[in-house]
């Protein structure tokens, strides 16, 4: 009894929010679009069959989810960095004293409104591939990488949270959360030691975790697919339990 009142209160805040159901939409509509705009950049003729064609159509039909993941660094940012900017926050913590409770009833009220945006958003990609491009496979792979993709922008959600739990500002942990999502990454491309690609694209949060979504050519991989996608919820929940400790620790 004593979690349904936090569980209560965030979820009365998120849902109030016109923001949150912008984002959310946001991230079904861009992960949908952008799949499918993938998926019509192959025809029938590069891929005539599911085993004669070298692409791997899941994968590709994801890649929506590689840009709608900022949209849920946003939406996780802005469920904790809104409050301190105005001032709420202090509202909320003499209403609820237990620090711990108050996060961990947010990030629970987060995940599972983005692992419903995120399933709806997944779905429609793979559904949207199919019709364009009937050669997209549907078996065990596909089932993972769909599964694994929901729970990227999940892990996302939360790792915006965090941030935004440690440094107290929207503008400053989405800033530091786009560089960890996407000027990483890139470093992978930049620097010439072969060992230091493979270790950036194996242990950066972004390359690891969208290693869920391959369903062909495994053994090329940097990671394996569940590997990849638990660095990326190392990266989220760590910080989320360094940011709890520091929300603890700290006046409001």
């Amino acid at each position: 009894m004593r979690w349904l009142g936090p569980l209560h209160a965030e979820w009365t805040k998120l849902r109030t929010l016109p923001s949150t159901w912008w984002l959310l939409a946001a991230t079904v509509a861009l992960t949908a679009a952008v799949g499918a705009a993938a998926a019509s950049s192959l025809t029938t003729g590069i891929c005539p069959t599911p085993t004669a064609c070298h692409e791997d159509t899941v994968k590709l039909a994801l890649t929506g989810v590689q840009l709608s993941q900022a949209i849920c660094l946003v939406l996780g940012a802005l469920s904790m960095g809104a409050e301190y900017a105005t001032g709420t926050i202090r509202t909320t913590l003499t209403a609820m004293p237990g620090r711990w409770r108050v996060l961990a009833s947010k990030a629970a009220t987060l995940a599972l409104l983005t692992a419903v945006a995120g399933a709806l958003a997944v779905l429609s990609s793979l559904v949207l591939a199919h019709l364009i491009l009937p050669t997209t496979p549907t078996n065990s792979a596909t089932l993972r990488a769909a599964t694994g993709s929901t729970l990227i922008l999940v892990l996302v959600t939360l790792l915006g949270l965090s941030l935004a739990t440690l440094l107290r500002d929207t503008g400053a942990a989405i800033t530091l959360g786009l560089g960890l999502l996407y000027v990483v990454p890139l470093l992978s491309h930049l620097v010439n030691s072969p060992t230091w690609q493979h270790r950036l694209q194996r242990w950066t949060p972004m390359p690891a975790g969208l290693s869920i979504q391959a369903t062909t050519n495994l053994d090329r991989l940097a990671i394996g697919p569940w590997a990849g996608l638990g660095v990326l919820a190392a990266y989220a929940m760590g910080l989320l339990g360094v940011g709890g400790a520091w929300f603890r620790l700290r006046d409001a």
